[in-house]
Order: C-alpha cells, then sequence, then structure tokens
C-alpha cells in the first residue's frame, strides 16, 4: 500500500525540522571556533576536534536531509542507482569519519583530564596530540575495510547470480544472506570507536573516583575544577555513547526492513530516530563546553537585542 502525500510531507517536515536543528547546532560550534582561532591566531587540540567533527556532522546531515527530499519527492531519480550509490558512499564516509572524530574526543578528554600514575598512560599523556592523530587515522582503515566488504560481497553477488540464474529461488535466499553478512561486517567497523569511547568514560569514572576519594583524605572537599572539568568531559562522553547506540541500531535494523520491505515510511521512521545522535550530541557538546555555552549566550543575547531593535522599524 502505497504512503500518501500527507503522511510524506509529515515526515518529511519532522526530519528536517531535526535535520536544520543539528545544522544550526554543529554551525554554532564551527563558528564560534572559527571566530576564536581568527582573534588569537592559533587553536587547540579540543578546538580543531570539535570544528571537524561540527563540519563532518552538517555534511552529513545535509546528504541525509538531500536524500530525504530525494526519496519523498523524485524517487525516480534513484532508479539507474548513480546518484543512490553516490549518496550512499558519501553517507557512509560521513559516518565513519563522524563516529571516529567522537572517539577522538573522548579519548582526547581522557588524556587532558584524567589523573594516572601508571607510565603507560603518563607516556599517552605526553604525547596527547600524536595519539589522537593516530586514532583518527582508523577512520581511513575503517572506511577502507566497509568498500572491500561490499565490494567482496558485490562480485560474489553477481557470480552467484550467474551459477543460480536458472533458479530465481535459490538466487534471492543467498542475496538475503549476502546482504545479511554484509551488514554485519559493516556494523563490525563501528565497534572500534565505540569500545575506544566506552573505555575512556571507565576511565574517567574510575580517575573520578581516586581523585573525590583523595580530596576526602584530604579534607578538601569535593567541588574542585578537577572534579567538575571529569563530569562534564564523563556528561559528554556518556551521551556520545547513548545517542551512538540510538543511532547505530535503528540504522541497522531500518537499513534491513527497508531492504526486506522498500517502504518509504519505513525509512523516514529510522532517519528520525538515526538523526538524533548528529543533531543531539551538538547541543550536549555545547552545554558541556564553557566556552561554547558561554559564546552561544552571548550570541543569542546579541540576536535577541538586534530583533527587538529592528522590530520598530518593521512597524
Amino acid at each position: 500500500m502505497e504512503m500518501s502525500t500527507g503522511m510524506k510531507i509529515s515526515f518529511l517536515v519532522l526530519a528536517t525540522g531535526e535535520l536544520v536543528l543539528g545544522m544550526l547546532g554543529n554551525g554554532l560550534i564551527g563558528l564560534i571556533n572559527c571566530i576564536e582561532w581568527m582573534k588569537s591566531r592559533k587553536v587547540s587540540s579540543a578546538d580543531f576536534i570539535l570544528t571537524s567533527l561540527a563540519m563532518a556532522r552538517i555534511i552529513q546531515l545535509s546528504i541525509t536531509l538531500f536524500n530525504s527530499f530525494i526519496a519523498a519527492l523524485s524517487p525516480h531519480l534513484y532508479a539507474t542507482g548513480i546518484l543512490a550509490n553516490l549518496v550512499s558512499i558519501l553517507l557512509t564516509l560521513t559516518h565513519h569519519l563522524t563516529t571516529w572524530l567522537a572517539a577522538c574526543l573522548s579519548i582526547f578528554y581522557l588524556l587532558k583530564i584524567a589523573n594516572f600514575n601508571h607510565f603507560f598512560f603518563l607516556w599517552l599523556k605526553a604525547r596527547m596530540n600524536r595519539v589522537v592523530l593516530v586514532v583518527s587515522l582508523g577512520f581511513l582503515f575503517s572506511v577502507c575495510v566497509n568498500f572491500l566488504i561490499l565490494e567482496a560481497f558485490g562480485e560474489l553477488g553477481i557470480n552467484t547470480f550467474h551459477v543460480h540464474e536458472r533458479n530465481m529461488t535459490v538466487h534471492f535466499v543467498v542475496c538475503e544472506i549476502f546482504y545479511f553478512k554484509s551488514l554485519t561486517l559493516f556494523s563490525l567497523t563501528f565497534v572500534i570507536p565505540f569500545l575506544l569511547s566506552l573505555t575512556s568514560l571507565l576511565l574517567l569514572l574510575l580517575s573520578l573516583v581516586r581523585h573525590t576519594k583523595n580530596m576526602q583524605l584530604n579534607s578538601m572537599g569535593s567541588g574542585d575544577s578537577s572534579t567538575e572539568a571529569h563530569k562534564r568531559a564523563m556528561k559528554v562522553v556518556t551521551t556520545f555513547l547513548i545517542l551512538f547506540i540510538i543511532y547505530f541500531f535503528p540504522t541497522v535494523i531500518g537499513s534491513w526492513i527497508f531492504h526486506k520491505v522498500q517502504s518509504y515510511e519505513v525509512m523516514m521512521c529510522f532517519v528520525v530516530i538515526s538523526t538524533a545522535f548528529p543533531s543531539g550530541h551538538s547541543f550536549i557538546i555545547i552545554l558541556g563546553n564553557r566556552k561554547l555555552r558561554q559564546s552561544s549566550l552571548r550570541l543569542l543575547c546579541h540576536l535577541k537585542f538586534s530583533l527587538r531593535k529592528a522590530k520598530p522599524l518593521i512597524s
């Protein structure tokens, strides 16, 4: 049963609102950091990671928005497969890039804030920028593995079709198996950045517990700047992990269901759910970063004042 035009528009409006809100949040992060860079002529590692993550997510959300409009209004453009393949490749690249950049941010918070006396941790802490750079290169590795998997299964599927072209039932079952295996292997490429972020969170928690105990033993309370830094970093990393799970499972399940039923309604439901990750995480980053939070409030106050000043002129 084909989906009504009104329902399509409703899903499209909802998805567009969520995507545009995410682009505004990430654009705010990029704008504030670029202004600070122009003023000081230098950029910290944290600001560089945040700006790169924000720009990558803007591209990711823009492609998702474009894909939603094409699927809703002009699905015939995907008939040849060329545009569909291009959108799929761009989405895959941005998904991997944003996930690995978020993992880099988690590791940066760990090395910057946590306190451990183990020689290996101190060695990593002294080479923090290089460690983050090496981790970011994991993006290239995961993308290469992902495309090799898709290419291998694609060629295997074509060969299988030639073997079973006289028995379409067997061919359909084999294609289902190939698709499921490729989707499973594609999912595994996201496990490494997720585990890196999870490990960073657990180590930050351990460092906070040890720091709090030391502060209590020294009768210094627990409201110092290091404790607050631990808590803010843990909030950002925890939110990333929760939103990543919300994003990851709907993406995988939605891809499988869409492959089975080819329904626009199913696709848009999972687009709306999965977009919460790149859209929502940007606002958590702003709230957890003092500079971004203060700059955002100043910008909002400036916009509010400008609108009030312009209102009499319009009337």
